[in-house]
């Protein structure tokens, strides 16, 4: 075996749960990719052929009705157990008979075992006369698995057998049907839950995580084989309810789409990641936030930064200096306060000031300093903070840098208003475009300095001398890229692109350009799309001949907000000062 082993037409995936669900999906779609045999495994049985009442009804109500005159005509009385025990049966056996014609229509070639993985000895001899016709096993997909959710105290010894064996045990017996010496490929189905905990997952974590670890030893032993874990997250299918969809929403988790996270799987089989033994795709699962106590507490972090550290500080250069973006500052303050309490979410701050800036120049302070000060603790679930950034002068000086009158997390996020003035209207009287905003001066126009790490400022749909409307989007930058302050709830990327209409309203009407000073409130409902346009109704409230404020509402074309930045206040400086 080399280094570039590959998927073949003679290789063979042994797949337990891989007839139906989510596994049979990723099957199908290694299928598309890789016609190969499979050699799928589940308990469910299959029917050479469906009782004549079921024929040619696939209509729920329809069909369990049919059922239940069956039972009658045999003299039993239908119940809804025993109703429902032939309704999974036939129906099961449905989706077992669909997943094999879609490989056979990828080009693939599959049979179905019915077989219980956590019984070897069964296993064993129901694969012997299977593998006679397909050739050796060279792959196996584990993706077998069963839930038993209660809170700790709650569990039953049967529950944690149920849950654990057929992870663990289930890999033990597949692998003793199989030599691993002749594997090259080795997929297992972990969880999320195994990497990061979760309520009531306390089996299915730790059976999860001893697939993670038997990962890393099966590459350890056998380096030639591709092996990997993949700790899922939740997927979009009938196991998450429109209610769970609900709560994964307002704990900030996404959930991965069965097409997605399908062609997720098939790359990470490719040669290219075959040095990946584990791999976490999916939100983590933050726990619903806990009851919060009385005390008041005080917290002081320290941070060091530098420009090297901070790319993103090159495409945000004002005087020939790089300047630390003031939305920058509320994100370090923020994902502070996140932290400090897993489960709650950054909704508002108010009164927002900057007061020093830092600049990273000759006068960049070896140590920066966040200050956070709890001011209330409610009943329902909310805390408020205090917070200032401050650094020392070489001569011991307090230079305070920003300072935030409170910041407010909520155990539960207000619904979405929606923007009722809103108007997308285009009206052409301003017809720059994308990258032309951020372009050189000339003497008539100064352009947006920002480079590429907060654009663009895609189109001005709409300007009058009250308000601009812009269509924006924030294209995604690498990891490395956003270096200290990374793109979390509060995207502080983004908000800075979202008052970029600010500027563009300022040259058109006043031939001016300001930079932040204040805001008076921000409030957060729902992220910012990245790589996906998003629009700002830029709302101007007083301008004066050293100031500028205006409030800035962050939508969707159908005036849903994201966010709102209210009270903006810009200081007008002269264009020479940015030239020089």
């Amino acid at each position: 075996m080399t280094s570039t082993t590959q998927i073949r037409s003679s290789s063979v995936f042994l797949v337990s749960g891989g007839a139906k669900g989510i596994t049979a999906k990723c099957t199908i779609k290694i299928a598309q990719q890789y016609p190969c045999k499979f050699i799928l495994l589940g308990r469910s049985e299959l029917l050479n052929s469906e009782p004549d009442f079921a024929q040619d009804c696939f209509d729920e109500p329809a069909l369990k009705k049919r059922i239940m005159e069956y039972l009658l005509t045999l003299g039993e009385k239908p119940t809804p157990m025993s109703i429902q025990k032939i309704y999974s049966k036939i129906t099961s056996s449905r989706e077992i008979k669909r997943t094999l014609e879609a490989i056979q229509q990828a080009g693939g070639d599959a049979e179905y075992l019915s077989a219980d993985v956590t019984d070897a000895h069964a296993l064993q001899q129901k694969l012997t006369a299977v593998v006679e016709r397909t050739g050796a096993i060279t792959g196996i997909i584990h993706g077998a698995g069963n839930l038993a959710d209660k809170l700790i105290e709650k569990k039953t010894e049967q529950d944690f057998e149920k849950v654990y064996t057929a992870k663990v045990k289930g890999l033990e017996n597949l692998l003793s049907c199989v030599k691993p010496s002749q594997l090259e490929y080795l997929v297992l189905f972990s969880s999320v839950t195994g990497f990061y905990g979760n309520v009531g997952q306390s089996d299915y974590a730790i059976a999860n995580e001893i697939l993670n670890k038997s990962a890393h030893l099966v590459k350890q032993r056998y380096p030639e084989c591709h092996v990997v874990a993949i700790n899922w997250g939740g997927w979009d299918s009938g196991m998450v309810t429109a209610e769970l969809k609900k709560e994964f929403a307002r704990r900030g988790i996404d959930i991965i789409p069965v097409e997605t996270g399908a062609q997720m799987l098939v790359n990470e089989m490719h040669p290219a990641n075959r040095g990946t033994t584990q791999v976490v795709i999916g939100s983590p699962l933050i726990p619903p936030p806990p009851k919060l106590d009385s005390e008041l507490k005080t917290y002081r972090l320290r941070r060091q930064m530098s420009l090297a550290a901070n790319p993103f500080l090159l495409d945000h250069v004002i005087a020939n200096k790089p300047v630390l973006p003031a939305t920058c500052a509320v994100s370090w303050i923020v994902d502070a306060c996140e932290q400090l309490y897993p489960g709650y979410r950054f909704f508002s701050n108010t009164d927002f000031k900057v007061l020093k800036g830092i600049n990273f120049n000759e006068t960049l302070a070896k140590e920066y300093v966040l200050d956070l000060q709890e001011i209330t603790k409610t009943d329902a679930q909310e805390i408020r903070f205090q917070a200032k950034i401050w650094s020392l002068t070489p001569e011991g000086k307090i230079n305070y840098h920003f300072s935030i009158a409170q910041v407010r997390l909520v155990a539960e996020l207000p619904t979405a208003p929606i923007y009722e003035p809103l108007n997308l209207e285009e009206d052409q009287i301003i017809t720059t475009t994308g990258k032309d905003f951020y372009k050189t001066a000339t003497p008539t126009f100064f352009p947006l300095f920002h480079g590429l790490s907060f654009q663009e400022l895609r189109r001005v749909l709409n300007i009058n001398h009250e308000k601009i409307t812009a269509e924006c989007v924030w294209y995604g930058i690498e990891d490395k890229q956003q270096g200290q302050f990374p793109v979390g709830w509060v995207n502080p990327y983004s908000i800075d692109l979202s008052t970029h209409p600010l500027w563009i309203w300022m040259q058109h009407f006043h031939q001016e350009i300001c930079l932040p000073a204040s805001q008076q409130q921000y409030e957060q409902y729902i992220k910012t799309p990245c790589n996906t346009p998003f629009y700002v109704s830029c709302e101007v409230k007083t301008k004066t001949a050293t100031s500028v404020i205006a409030d800035f509402i962050v939508h969707d074309r159908q005036g849903k907000v994201y966010s709102r930045l209210l009270g903006g206040k810009g200081t007008i400086i002269p264009t020479q000062a940015l030239r020089n």
